[in-house]
């Protein structure tokens, strides 16, 4: 297994990414990795990797490429309860930059450069906040995206007339969701909101909650980790990925 950093013109300029792919020359199905909050970081390179280790192109954009190259965000103060409202402060406005529009018009770009990679469609991982994105993405690129994991995901079902579960009748792919237990984000209400979306709309999916597991639980490098919840991830994103694009 390799891993890299490359480059994907996108209609605003240049994304960094990471690319990670088993050895050789050969073409491997693609997957499209969404990262958290903090953004593309050493945490999300080694989940790419590990996805990459079972035999998928792996490709993570620097989602805030618009403001610099990554790490975008320092996450100093991530382990300090008292320290964390701050932190939050300074990623919200690099995070309210990725409107709809401009994620619609990045993923073209992204999907293409894993079409470099391997046959489509595709598939896409997502967490926290990349859940979401994952979910845009794949309503406005049905034809191009197979199967969507998302992981300890919020604010999917919201008041707005804009709210994402609405998009449900869009998506094509198969979904799991994995969510984190109590999290404030993805209420009982708001994941039954989004079930009934995609039961409605005849999507083939499953919803599951991680009992014990925090917002935030696959990511080994804060304190709300949970191992044994983010191996369950995994065992469940592979399946996810035999089942809908592994050839």
């Amino acid at each position: 297994m390799s891993g890299r950093l490359v480059e994907v013109t996108t209609p605003d300029g240049v994304a960094d990414a990471y690319l990670a792919r088993p050895d050789g020359d050969g073409r491997h199905p693609g997957v499209l990795l969404i990262h958290d909050a903090f953004g593309l970081r050493p945490q999300i390179e080694r989940m790419a990797q590990r996805i990459a280790a079972e035999g998928f192109a792996v490709l993570v954009p620097n989602l805030y490429y618009r403001a610099g190259r990554a790490p975008v965000v320092s996450m100093d103060g991530v382990d300090d309860p008292e320290r964390r409202g701050a932190l939050m402060e300074r990623i919200r406005p690099v995070m309210q930059s990725l409107t709809p529009d401009r994620i619609a018009a990045d993923a073209d770009a992204y999907l293409d450069r894993l079409a470099q990679e391997g046959d489509g469609p595709f598939a896409i991982t997502g967490y926290c906040m990349g859940g979401r994105l994952g979910w845009l993405i794949a309503a406005a690129h049905p034809d191009r995206v197979a199967a969507l994991g998302a992981f300890h995901t919020g604010r999917m079902v919201t008041e707005d007339a804009d709210s994402p579960h609405l998009l449900a009748g869009r998506i094509a792919a198969e979904v799991y969701f994995g969510h984190a237990d109590n999290d404030q984000g993805m209420t009982p209400d708001n994941v039954a909101a989004i079930d009934h979306a995609l039961e409605a709309a005849g999507v083939r999916h499953r919803s599951e909650i991680y009992e014990g597991a925090g917002h935030g639980y696959t990511m080994a490098d804060t304190p709300v980790y949970d191992e044994a919840a983010s191996e369950r991830h995994f065992s469940e994103l592979f399946a996810l990925l035999e089942r809908t694009v592994a050839a």
